[in-house]
């Protein structure tokens, strides 16, 4: 029935031109209809009987003369359309298919003579791909024919999709001829499958025993069916209960509307006004499921047969004969065909061509119509506007159909959008969806990550299968399925989400937050203590305890002291180049004299109680300005360390960057490291003496116990800045800076506050022990002690001399 369809809307088109007074003028068309018998025998015997004119052909020639044939359009198949195109394509005859779309017949070298009103399987194929790509499914399955259709139009899609990142988890091949074990085996390969979108390049009959194998499996429901052919799944659906298995298929249509006026002419079709048609009496039969009396001569008029067939009485009509999915069937295929040959008859016999001359509509050879064919660029009387591609193709657009059932149970396709292959974005060609919001099953091996995680690889399996993990601290996937997460800018971090980074935050110890302002605050107070005692110091200069305690040596320790306690504003604030340059340097050098005047005071008490004798040549260490000497070298030094330090990289601001992940951590960096650690080993060297030195002066008279006083600061500096270390390494940002101005506070007020606060104390609470009476009741103690040890030594043992006067150890 189909096929007859098909041949009217040949005639149909034909005799519409021959009424069309515009476009063949003064010319006539003629045609003739063959059987080929859908074989390949068939269909070459007939077309050389089409060429030469006799039922008995002879290659090449014609026994009379006769109009001549212009083109030859058909075959349905590809299978019988490739011999027939060969053969003609050796005379450069055109022949013009409606429906074979073999990828392979695009060849121009194997087919030079062969065009076509639909879409070659390679187009089609491209356009599934782009189906799949669209709606984003990336785990499919593929079933396909054992032939060249089934297997050249599933590896161009298969190698499509493949190179778009899309997975097929199974490629399934169908046999041509039909075997039902074969096809159970594969059904049951199909359960264990999990890619709901199947993508199908099969025949009708194989689709439908496929279709048969599923029904019996009702668990395998839910599948979304994707063909580049609506046809054979509408005539599938003539399948009982089919529609629960094909509901929400897609396929694709050729872009085409109704011909006018062609419903009409089938309608008008009857018997006995074509008898000459040899295959309208049949169509009758088929349509109306009867049989003509003539035909059943055979069989007695009383037989049990004769009373069960029904007759053709001849008076059915068309008119009100509906067929399912008509608008799916295509049964007008062969208008186009017909136009195109008219349209390149037109041009042949324009006069238009280079050398002006016209060309006899009765005497033209086939490769004249054939250029013209291929250069035909026309509209249709319904509108659509046709061409051929470079291979002999039509130019097209693909309508999207959807499989949908309504309200009232009734399955039916609906168009849901287009694809045009002129149109592309991106190696993609434009799908144009005529609903925004349509529901489309995923097909997908694992759910998508969502944006802040990225896919893991699953061992074993294809790159679709994957698992999602979380974006590391420092990275974000601000789209979902990323294959990996990406770095933030340096100076920016990822938001908890890990969907996108954000700015970081400047840091540093500032003056106007807590810390800062405490600290700046206790530096001030500890400067201002270090100055009032300077200044209890100068007001009482001419008494013991201050004349005892060394005053060069102790105004030089005050003034060092303040200016320690000053050191940590250079550590506040935003880190600048100046500040860089100064905070360590100033620190190393103030603190350095301050250590140096504690180790000269400790010096010179030790040498004084403990090494001098009458006449010793040692007593030269407590001449006048010895004192200042060992201050004045010990600081040099270290200038001179800081000096390399400045002249080597120097300190310089800087932008950390690594150390918190959601801040930006403006710090000093110190340049050269080994300078660095130079002057802090320096600095630690020379404590450490000063503790040493202090520590063996510790067993001195009451009177003079300032000693027990720098054992014991030095044993607080040292312990401050032991703790340090490991406090330094360990705190991160801006508590580095805190971790070291609290050493420095701390360190500065044990000094200040072991050595001189007792000494204040005397002099303001405690007047009455400010005095030289005082002193010396002090010192003739320690001199009984001495004397009673002395006793119990041998009688060889030198007595050594004592200092009974603070003047003896009294810096001049």
């Amino acid at each position: 029935m189909w096929g007859y369809h098909v041949a009217q809307s040949f005639v149909f088109a034909i005799e519409e031109i021959n009424r069309d007074t515009q476009l063949l003028p003064n010319l006539t068309l003629g045609f003739s209809i063959w059987n080929s018998g859908d074989s390949v025998h068939g269909a070459l015997h007939e077309t050389m009987d089409f060429l030469t004119g006799q039922e008995e052909p002879v290659p090449n020639y014609m026994c009379q003369p006769r109009s001549p044939r212009a083109a030859l359009v058909g075959d349905t198949r590809s299978a019988v359309s490739v011999p027939i195109a060969r053969l003609l394509g050796l005379y450069k005859f055109p022949q013009v298919s409606h429906s074979s779309s073999l990828a392979s017949l695009s060849d121009k070298t194997q087919f030079p003579s062969f065009l076509r009103t639909l879409a070659s399987d390679f187009t089609s194929s491209h356009m599934v791909a782009q189906l799949v790509l669209h709606f984003r499914w990336s785990w499919v399955g593929v079933l396909a024919q054992d032939d060249d259709f089934g297997q050249q139009g599933s590896s161009l899609v298969t190698q499509e999709l493949g190179q778009a990142g899309v997975c097929i988890e199974f490629h399934l091949h169908i046999p041509s001829q039909q075997s039902l074990g074969k096809t159970d085996t594969i059904i049951y390969t199909m359960e264990s499958c999990t890619a709901t979108v199947i993508l199908v390049f099969l025949s009708n009959s194989n689709f439908q025993l496929i279709l048969q194998g599923l029904l019996v499996h009702h668990h395998i429901l839910g599948k979304v069916w994707v063909s580049q052919d609506t046809l054979h799944i509408a005539i599938a659906l003539s399948m009982p209960g089919v529609s629960q298995v094909l509901r929400g298929s897609f396929s694709l249509l050729q872009h085409s509307t109704q011909v006018p006026g062609f419903p009409e002419f089938l309608a008008q079709l009857h018997p006995t006004h074509t008898p000459e048609d040899m295959f309208i009496e049949r169509f009758w039969e088929e349509t109306f499921r009867c049989m003509w009396p003539h035909k059943i001569q055979g069989l007695e008029k009383n037989s049990k047969a004769a009373e069960t067939v029904q007759f053709c009485s001849g008076n059915e009509s068309l008119r009100d004969q509906n067929y399912p999915f008509q608008e799916l069937s295509k049964v007008d295929i062969g208008y186009m065909a017909v136009y195109s040959i008219a349209h390149a008859l037109k041009e042949l016999l324009a006069c238009e061509n280079e050398d002006g001359v016209c060309t006899d509509p009765q005497h033209f050879l086939p490769w004249q119509l054939l250029h013209s064919l291929r250069e035909v660029h026309f509209k249709t009387p319904d509108g659509k506007e046709t061409m051929f591609d470079a291979n002999g193709d039509i130019v097209t657009e693909f309508d999207i159909l959807c499989g949908q059932k309504t309200e009232d149970d009734l399955f039916h396709f609906v168009r849901i959008g287009t694809i045009d292959p002129q149109s592309s974005l991106e190696n993609r060609m434009i799908v144009r969806l005529r609903k925004e919001n349509l529901q489309v099953p995923r097909s997908v091996c694992s759910r998508s990550c969502a944006p802040g995680s990225s896919q893991i690889p699953r061992q074993g399996f294809p790159h679709c299968c994957f698992k999602c993990s979380p974006c590391p601290d420092g990275e974000f996937a601000d789209q979902g399925d990323m294959r990996r997460c990406l770095l933030c800018p340096k100076e920016q971090y990822s938001n908890p989400a890990r969907d996108r980074c954000l700015p970081r935050i400047e840091t540093f110890l500032a003056f106007d937050e807590p810390l800062g302002l405490t600290l700046a605050l206790v530096a001030l107070m500890l400067a201002a203590l270090a100055v009032l005692v300077l200044g209890v110091f100068l007001k009482h200069w001419d008494t013991p305890v201050v004349r005892a305690n060394n005053r060069a040596l102790s105004y030089t320790l005050l003034i060092s002291l303040t200016l320690c306690a000053l050191c940590p504003l250079l550590f506040l604030g935003r880190p600048t180049t100046a500040t860089c340059f100064l905070r360590q340097t100033t620190f190393a050098i103030v603190f350095t004299v301050a250590v140096s005047s504690v180790l000269a005071k400790t010096l010179t008490v030790v040498l004084a109680f403990r090494v001098i004798r009458p006449g010793d040549r040692v007593r030269v260490c407590l001449r006048p300005g010895t004192s200042t000497s060992v201050v004045l070298v010990a600081s040099l030094m270290q200038v001179m360390v800081c000096g390399v330090w400045l002249g080597t990289p120097p300190p310089f601001p800087d932008r950390d960057t690594a150390s918190e992940p959601h801040h930006i951590i403006l710090q000093c960096q110190e340049g050269s490291e080994t300078a660095f650690f130079c002057m802090l080993g320096y600095l630690g060297l020379l404590a450490g003496g000063t503790f040493s030195v202090s520590f063996l002066a510790r067993d001195l008279p009451d009177a003079f116990n300032e000693t027990k006083f720098l054992t014991f600061s030095m044993l607080l500096f040292c312990s401050v800045w032991v703790a340090f270390l490991p406090l330094y390494h360990s705190a991160r940002g801006k508590f580095t800076v805190a971790v070291e101005i609290f050493s420095i506070l701390a360190s500065t007020a044990g000094l200040l506050g072991s050595i001189f606060i007792p000494k204040c104390y005397i002099t303001l609470l405690k007047p009455q022990q400010n005095v030289p009476a005082w002193l010396r009741r002090g010192g003739q103690a320690h001199q009984e002690r001495q004397s009673n040890e002395l006793s119990k030594r041998p009688l060889h043992t030198t007595k050594a001399h004592k200092p009974t006067h603070t003047e003896d150890i009294r810096a001049p």
